[in-house]
């Protein structure tokens, strides 16, 4: 299916303009010496791995805009993957770029415990940008050792979606409790509509939004958060109680959910077949565009009530080098770029190109956004704990252990002990390597 992009009248509250000016570019680096040592350069440098044409665009002209307000920036944009791969490269040379984007989590935390991320705890406090950021993203942008190391500057929820017109037409209501959940789903078997759909062909790492989430109602977020950083293992009888849960939900996927990718399995919701996805809001897009209006969601219910609240929000924004040569310089270019008046420029241009990211600054107005993005700030607002979603709570080579084990086990649930000693074997060899 070839849905249309989500228009920007429906989606988002219109910003300003962005203003347009030429924008500089050139090798990474901002001048000679590291951690303030030589002279400070009065260019910032930003390396970003923003590609996708409507974000990128947005960014190169907010940051030529910068120019107008603060320091020139130079920015030099690379693919996502050399990004990726040259991230540690550009941290710990001797002459680092002073601001780079990425997404917050478990990268951004291992980077601070080398002490190569500024700390820009500064800006938390006081009248600083994030200072009325929610407890949340402060604590997800928040070190080990108490640092703030992270500006978040967009986000977005995950949560089970379905279509109010097919609820109506059933007479069904959103379940509030995990009992209730497994109820209703049985309730829409036995009237032949398959209860949950999902698409975990080419991209089989959509399996690991329901182990996530039921890893958080059932063991929350500080567990699942050291099960990704290997210091639990997979063998837990904590993951076995997840496994037992994830084990219920099998007889209510579609079918057909093995050969579907993401976007492809929307199809079913959208013809009634299938009444419920757990995805994240990126997938409204692939909606028919007068099918999106029908669109709410609800999140996964509670599981264990003693475990504090936690959602998905995968977070994007900056972090800048310790040895920068300018870190004033690269703090204020974060906190230009964290301001409620960028954030609306930038947030309006993603829903241009079909994004359903939020800001993260409570003082962007957000009175014309569609109420299924209100909802969906409400829900990142009031959650007393942010994850990232699998890889990003981990790494993309952990992310591939979860693909190959949780492709297996739904497969065939049978053997669930054997199915997670063989998870912990390749584990084992991702944080050995």
């Amino acid at each position: 299916m070839n849905p249309s992009p989500l228009s920007r009248r429906r989606f988002l509250l219109g910003a300003a303009s962005l203003t347009s000016v030429p924008l500089l570019t050139s090798c990474v680096g901002s001048g000679s010496g590291g951690g303030g040592g030589g002279e400070v350069s009065s260019t910032i440098t930003l390396q970003s791995s923003v590609q996708d044409a409507g974000p990128k665009a947005a960014l190169e002209q907010l940051v030529a805009a910068y120019a107008g307000v603060g320091a020139p920036v130079t920015m030099n944009s690379v693919a996502t993957e050399q990004f990726r791969a040259q991230l540690s490269t550009y941290l710990s040379s001797a002459t680092p770029p002073d601001v780079l984007t990425w997404y917050a989590g478990s990268v951004a935390n291992s980077y601070a415990a080398e002490g190569l991320l500024l700390d820009v705890s500064d800006l938390w406090t006081g009248d600083g940008a994030c200072a009325g950021f929610s407890d949340a993203l402060r604590s997800l942008s928040t070190s080990a050792d108490g640092q703030a190391i992270f500006v978040p500057t967009s986000y977005y929820w995950w949560s089970i979606f379905y279509k109010r017109s097919a609820f109506e037409k059933w007479g069904i209501e959103p379940p509030t409790t995990w009992d209730g959940f497994i109820a209703l789903c049985d309730e829409l078997k036995g009237r032949g509509v398959h209860p949950l759909t999902n698409g975990i062909g080419t991209t089989p790492w959509m399996a690991s939004g329901w182990f996530d989430y039921l890893n958080l109602r059932i063991n929350g977020a500080q567990y699942h958060r050291a099960l990704l950083a290997g210091e639990r293992s997979f063998t837990d009888p904590e993951v076995a109680a997840v496994m037992e849960q994830y084990a219920r939900l099998i007889p209510y996927f579609h079918p057909n959910q093995t050969s579907w990718d993401s976007q492809q399995a929307v199809t079913p919701m959208v013809n009634d077949e299938a009444a419920m996805y757990l995805v994240g809001a990126f997938a409204m897009q692939y909606f028919p565009a007068d099918q999106r209006d029908d669109l709410d969601f609800f999140s996964v219910p509670t599981i264990d009530p003693s475990v504090p609240s936690a959602e998905e929000a995968p977070t994007d924004g900056y972090f800048a080098a310790a040895a920068s040569d300018n870190p004033d310089g690269a703090k204020a270019l974060m906190s230009y770029l964290a301001s409620p008046e960028v954030q609306a420029q930038y947030i309006a241009k993603l829903a241009e190109a079909g994004s359903g990211s939020l800001p993260t600054s409570p003082d962007v107005d957000t009175s014309g956004f569609a109420p299924v993005v209100q909802k969906g700030i409400e829900l990142l607002n009031s959650t007393q704990e942010l994850t990232q979603f699998f890889n990003r709570d981990s790494s993309d080579a952990l992310q591939t252990t979860a693909d190959a084990a949780l492709t297996r086990f739904l497969a065939d649930p049978t053997d669930v002990p054997g199915q997670l000693q063989a998870w912990q074997t390749a584990a084992q060899q991702v944080f050995s390597s």
